[in-house]
């Protein structure tokens, strides 16, 4: 199946999603871009929670969201959340609103230890994403070289990846969150550092990732954006933020490579 939405209007042109039943249908077709990208790519940095793995499957983010918070109201900091804040899914955005307004403080630092714990948690019930591991190990045996980038602490991508036994295809380039949080993405600090490290152009390199941030990221850093949407609301953000090809799997990327 090749569906052709209409183009988002910061780029005018068309997002081409590719699914892994898609067909070869010509040179300009979903799966010809997709091929593009992958052959042009000697090396693939990867964002962390969704392409390679759903890091909350089974220990909600938003419960982690929602122990963050609580844990400010235990010391009566709540009132450094906007009530929108207070209540957002997502704990990275509780960290970063704590981060505006209190800067380098030890409270900044003891919240992030928190959420970094809760990761760790996490990974013990982590779901590999489909076919992310077989992709991890092919691009690693045709000699593509690989890199995390990610808005997760390094320390749970490194215990995930040596759970899965991974760790060696991206050893020592994993790059997380650090105590600069206005540098996550879609910041492309954590790209700019991947790139640096492996003397990688970006135009030689790819980037992975499911949220418009790693989009945003990967435009800023001149690197080309290959989009996971695991589902249609996640495939629509991607396409509104930009995404030149969206996969709803790894499946096809995985066939392309084999080929």
């Amino acid at each position: 199946m090749v569906r052709r939405p209409l183009g988002n209007h910061h780029h005018g042109h068309d997002t081409l999603l590719v699914t892994s039943d898609t067909t070869r249908t010509g040179p300009g077709s979903a799966t010809g871009n997709l091929g593009r990208l992958v052959s042009g790519a000697r090396f693939v940095l990867w964002d962390f929670d969704g392409p390679i793995c759903r890091l909350f499957a089974g220990h909600r983010a938003e419960g982690v969201a929602a122990d963050l918070v609580a844990w400010l109201e235990r010391r009566g900091l709540c009132g450094l959340l906007t009530e929108k804040e207070r209540e957002s899914p997502d704990p990275h955005a509780v960290l970063r609103a704590v981060d505006r307004r209190h800067p380098h403080s030890d409270l900044v630092e003891e919240l992030e230890e928190r959420l970094t714990q809760e990761e760790l948690r996490a990974t013990a019930s982590a779901m590999p994403t489909a076919y992310a591991d077989p992709l991890i190990r092919t691009w690693t045996a045709v000699g593509v070289r690989l890199a995390v980038a990610t808005n997760n602490s390094a320390r749970v991508v490194r215990a995930y990846l040596d759970g899965r036994g991974l760790l060696p295809s991206f050893t020592p380039h994993i790059y997380g969150r650090t105590r600069e949080l206005r540098l996550l993405k879609p910041d492309p600090h954590t790209l700019h550092r991947a790139l640096n490290a492996m003397g990688a152009a970006p135009s030689a390199a790819l980037f992975i990732g499911d949220s418009p941030s790693d989009c945003q990221a990967a435009h800023r850093a001149g690197v080309p954006f290959l989009g996971y949407g695991r589902d249609e609301r996640k495939t629509k953000l991607l396409q509104q933020a930009g995404a030149d090809v969206v996969v709803g799997s790894l499946e096809p990327v995985l066939a392309l490579l084999r080929r």
